[in-house]
């Protein structure tokens, strides 16, 4: 059979998967063998062919068995029985279940004793002569005169076994019912095996799924150890101590770094400014927030006069405001614009004195 997969592994590689779907639905045999490939039918008709000679091979072993049972010397055994598992072994006793030589010929006694070792010796040691002259000679020779006896005592023996097979299979059957049972046999035995098959393969498959699951559960168990070691490590182990001593050491080293810093920058500043550098950048620093505060005060003046002549661009307000500055502007407006007018008249005139001195000077 093919061998099972793990459902964890199929769910974790999808394609894996659906391969091994695949593979075990159409393209292999539960044997493994290929459903559909090029020497199928030959494979076919040569297990066809081999089933055939089993058969045969079955037939030839159960007439052999049954033959040798039926010799009388076989069945002249000491028997010893079979121990008890719930009762106390008694003292062995010894059962000889014979069969009365008298009963029977004696060329049939010899053909029952010659019979089992020439069919059981397959490869004979003996030549074609031999073979033929023991064949030629009593009691081979008086075989078919024979043959409805042994023929009778094969066909007893193999009712017995098939019997005891058919008890077997069937052991609730009423005893005197039995013998009902033995056409079945052939039918019961395939059953037998098939459900032998498959509960071998529903066993593997149970198999699998145990150690699935006894592996998920063992992992389960394992992150659960490890968080409960993780957990009584962070509050009672070492390391949780270890970390809380480095933590107060970082923390009183960076205090000591602060500390030495400012010490180096208090350093740093009394090498780099003297007590004359200082009160002079002191008073640089007077000087210039004075200077700030004329240069503020210059501007303040300037835009007002500025602003007196409406130059002064408005910034953006509400529009009163803005309506309020447009007509002060529109005054100084008209004020500048007469004075331009002025100037200009007064340019004109200046040019016009200034050439007429020039052409009285040159008269």
């Amino acid at each position: 059979m093919l061998p099972p997969v793990d459902s964890t592994v199929l769910q974790s590689n999808p394609e894996f998967a659906s391969l091994y779907s695949k593979l075990t639905n159409s393209v292999l045999n539960p044997d493994a063998s290929t459903k559909n490939g090029p020497s199928t039918k030959q494979r076919r008709a040569v297990t066809e062919e081999l089933n055939e000679y089993r058969l045969h091979a079955a037939k030839q072993h159960l007439l052999t068995d049954a033959i040798s049972n039926a010799n009388p010397q076989s069945l002249q055994v000491t028997h010893a029985p079979a121990p008890s598992l719930t009762r106390r072994p008694r003292p062995q006793q010894q059962t000889t279940t014979s069969t009365p030589l008298t009963e029977l010929p004696p060329a049939l006694l010899d053909l029952l004793l010659l019979l089992p070792p020439l069919l059981n010796n397959v490869q004979s040691e003996l030549t074609p002569d031999s073979t033929a002259l023991l064949l030629s000679s009593p009691p081979l020779s008086d075989f078919p005169t024979h043959l409805p006896q042994l023929a009778r005592l094969v066909s007893t023996t193999l009712h017995t076994s098939a019997v005891h097979l058919a008890r077997t299979a069937n052991p609730s059957t009423n005893p005197s019912y039995v013998h009902r049972s033995v056409p079945t046999l052939p039918t019961h035995a395939a059953s037998l095996a098939g459900t032998i098959a498959e509960r071998k393969a529903e066993l593997t498959r149970a198999r699998v799924a145990a150690a699935g699951e006894l592996t998920a559960l063992l992992r389960d168990q394992t992150a659960v150890l490890g968080q409960l070691l993780r957990a009584l490590e962070a509050k009672h182990g070492p390391i949780a101590r270890s970390l809380e001593f480095r933590a107060t050491e970082a923390a009183l080293t960076a205090q000591r770094q602060e500390a030495e810093a400012e010490a180096a920058l208090g350093a740093a500043r009394r090498d780099t400014y003297t007590p004359e550098a200082a009160r002079a950048l002191a008073s640089y620093a007077s000087h210039l927030r004075d200077a700030r505060g004329r240069l503020a005060e210059a501007v303040h003046t300037r835009r007002g006069e500025l602003e007196a002549y409406g130059v002064v661009e408005v910034a953006a307000g509400g529009e009163g405001d803005t309506a309020g500055v447009g007509a002060t502007r529109g005054g100084k407006e008209k004020v500048m614009r007469e004075m331009a007018r002025v100037y200009r008249d007064m340019g004109r005139q200046v040019e016009e004195v200034r050439s007429d001195l020039e052409r009285l000077g040159r008269a």
